[in-house]
């Protein structure tokens, strides 16, 4: 069921696309050729379609990543050099990512899922909405003997399980990521002190960050997505 957020006071829900021209493991990552555009567009032109989403902002240091959000009909944000390298951590970003979204809600929508679907989106959105959880973050099940430090994290050794069998351990893929803003800034960082979890499955869980990541992905655009 939709939410009529008139009920509800009204709160907005800002998408913020967040990104810059500094990718290091594939270079202008966001905006080089991918399906019929680029990973940038694709996500624009997903986010125009997501019904429950108030208002879109392009959050860049890149002034051409700025004009493709320009011409999409979004908001822009010129974000300052040290929030767009790599010598900042995830808490500085996310604060300064709150810090300058004048927003009640923030749907931060990273362009490197390009597979999340118009539906999970809203269907995230009403969850949140309709819950009493300050955050929502979409997870996706890892069935995998895992190991740190020599020893195994997940199951014991004496008792080996078949990999079906394993405890499901939630991976944080932030394909959707969803907080108010005053939790953003309490917390510097996309969960709350009260976060709900959303489980995508394994495409729209794909994240484009290596170059191996995005030749899976544009296989998978091409078998599955090219034609919808």
């Amino acid at each position: 069921m939709k939410v009529d957020k008139q009920f509800f006071g009204g709160d907005k829900i800002t998408a913020v696309v967040a990104v810059r021209k500094g990718s290091q493991r594939i270079p202008n990552k966001n905006i080089i050729p991918f399906g019929s555009s680029n990973l940038l567009e694709m996500k624009l032109e997903l986010l125009k379609k997501v019904s429950n989403i108030d208002e879109i902002i392009v959050n860049s240091d890149c002034d051409e990543m700025l004009a493709i959000g320009e011409k999409y009909g979004c908001l822009t944000h010129k974000r300052e050099k040290y929030f767009a390298s790599s010598k900042v951590n995830n808490s500085d970003f996310h604060n300064h990512i709150a810090a300058t979204t004048d927003t009640d809600y923030i749907f931060l929508a990273p362009v490197c899922s390009p597979f999340v679907s118009v539906e999970s989106h809203e269907k995230a959105i009403d969850m949140f909405l309709n819950s009493n959880h300050d955050s929502l973050t979409s997870v996706d099940v890892i069935k995998n003997h895992l190991w740190m430090n020599g020893k195994p994290l997940n199951y014991d050794l004496n008792n080996i399980p078949n990999s079906q069998n394993l405890p499901n351990v939630e991976r944080l893929n932030y394909g959707i990521s969803i907080i108010s803003k005053k939790s953003m800034l309490k917390n510097r960082s996309l969960i709350g002190d009260n976060p709900r979890f959303y489980k995508l499955d394994q495409f729209e869980s794909v994240d484009v960050d290596t170059p191996f990541d995005f030749f899976i992905a544009e296989q998978i655009y091409e078998k599955y997505y090219k034609n919808l």
